[in-house]
């Protein structure tokens, strides 16, 4: 592909990056615009680029994942991708999580990252998932880098994620399992909310929402760990004895 680019001749201008995004799950909906044009309302209002697929024997184990930030599913192809999409739909920061959003491309390459995130301040980090192993491959690595000088020309931050701390990671997993507010009665997690902004382990906040009339106080202690109305070390294994804070 670099070959054909050196042909045109060095006076040749390059284009500006363009990309493609899908307004519907058909072919006769593709958009294309200039990078600097894509705005995050249109890419979460696209459906993904790809459909990921599955097939009998393949290495990876792609999937959907019933995202609390978005109400919806949102899919991965590979595990290490789920493990980044767990990370960021706890993240209190990230509102918005769009996957395979859109394809990006000039006269030479094209990429689709993974996904794109949008924060509450309004910035944009586009995530592509690797392992750590491949990242030394020269065709990836240029690519990555390639990827990286184009999204900063939009203003918008490029993540390559390869993984996190284990223990970090088991507690988020974890912890996911309490993710939907709509499983727990709205006034335990009401009381929960009302704790005093004081010291408590998770032992403590679960006798106090006890003496609250709160019945089963397990589920809403480890729902706030979730959305971070409660805060604890999760570098540490979580534990009736973890200590809490009040998030305000």
């Amino acid at each position: 592909m670099r070959n054909v680019a050196q042909k045109r001749g060095a006076d040749a201008p390059a284009k500006q990056p363009r990309v493609s995004l899908r307004t519907a799950a058909t072919e006769d909906s593709l958009r294309k615009m200039a990078l600097a044009q894509l705005t995050p309302a249109l890419v979460l209002s696209a459906v993904p680029w790809r459909v990921i697929r599955s097939r009998r024997g393949q290495r990876h184990m792609p999937g959907l994942y019933w995202s609390s930030t978005t109400g919806a599913h949102v899919g991965y192809e590979s595990r290490l991708e789920l493990a980044r999409l767990l990370l960021a739909d706890m993240d209190r920061d990230v509102v918005a999580i769009a996957e395979q959003p859109f394809m990006v491309f000039d006269d030479t390459r094209r990429h689709v990252p993974d996904f794109l995130l949008g924060r509450a301040d309004g910035s944009v980090v586009i995530v592509n998932v690797k392992p750590a192993d491949k990242l030394a491959e020269p065709r990836i690595a240029d690519a990555l880098a390639w990827a990286g000088e184009v999204f900063a020309t939009r203003g918008w931050e490029h993540e390559i994620w390869s993984g996190t701390d284990a223990q970090v990671l088991a507690n988020v997993r974890f912890l996911s399992g309490y993710r939907r507010a709509s499983l727990l009665h709205a006034p335990d997690v009401a009381t929960a909310r009302a704790l005093p902004d004081r010291d408590l382990d998770v032992a403590g906040a679960e006798a106090a929402l006890l003496g609250a009339g709160v019945s089963e106080p397990r589920p809403v202690v480890l729902h706030l760990l979730w959305s971070g109305a409660l805060r604890t070390d999760l570098g540490r294994p979580l534990t009736s004895s973890s200590e809490l804070e009040v998030s305000r």
